[in-house]
């Protein structure tokens, strides 16, 4: 499967920061929300993009993975990441432009760039929300940040019930007001210790220990997180 053909793509660099606005991401995206037939599964959980491509393979999401599989069967999950490259549900993360984009918000500190983005990325949220309303029973975004405010903000426009995790008294405990990026890694562990109790509250499964990574919670391969 071809989202965009090779002789449709678009000459403008995926390597600046008007990578929100760059025509193939918005059309990646329109084609997600409208032609992209999502699975019907007990649980969606919505993980940020990652510096590696493809995700699937970045340290971070193989961290998230861990989390998540721990708890639950691969057959009962759907994984849609979220972020710089708007909407991509995890199965197409090898399609280009998600494998083919460099640039990372988190280096971006332009102030109209990051408000357009919580703007777009949260109707973005909104719109897939509405369209699986029936696809999943269970819904958990782990996610911090700008991209947390646009999952916030995609909750309230569609009315769709999303659990988004680590708790807000975790991420407060966690501030540093002398960092770039002042909630830190996802990969903390306190962090991922919400997220897998927030599965395991569900599955009625007892909490597991959840694992970070093997720095301390330092190493950081998410895409808007770097501090």
């Amino acid at each position: 499967m071809t989202i965009i053909p090779e002789d449709e793509r678009s000459s403008l660099p995926l390597d600046t920061d008007e990578i929100i606005y760059h025509p193939d991401m918005i059309r990646a995206n329109e084609w997600v929300l409208s032609e992209y037939e999502p699975p019907v599964r007990d649980f969606c959980i919505f993980v940020p993009c990652a510096k590696k491509k493809p995700y699937h393979e970045s340290p971070s999401h193989k961290i998230f993975d861990k989390v998540i599989f721990e708890l639950l069967e691969p057959e009962d999950v759907h994984i849609v990441v979220f972020g710089t490259c708007g909407i991509t549900p995890r199965e197409l993360d090898t399609e280009y432009p998600f494998m083919d984009y460099q640039f990372m918000l988190g280096k971006c500190n332009v102030a109209k760039i990051k408000r357009d983005f919580i703007k777009m990325e949260s109707q973005r949220l909104s719109q897939y929300l509405e369209k699986t309303r029936d696809n999943y029973k269970h819904r958990i975004a782990y996610c911090i940040g700008d991209f947390r405010k646009a999952m916030e903000l995609a909750v309230e426009m569609s009315g769709v019930e999303v659990t988004i995790v680590p708790k807000e008294e975790t991420v407060n405990e966690h501030v540093q007001l002398g960092k770039k990026f002042i909630y830190g890694s996802l990969n903390q562990a306190s962090y991922l210790q919400d997220f897998s109790n927030s599965i395991s509250s569900i599955v009625g499964k007892d909490a597991q220990k959840a694992a970070c990574d093997d720095d301390n919670g330092k190493t950081n391969d998410n895409d808007w997180y770097l501090y």
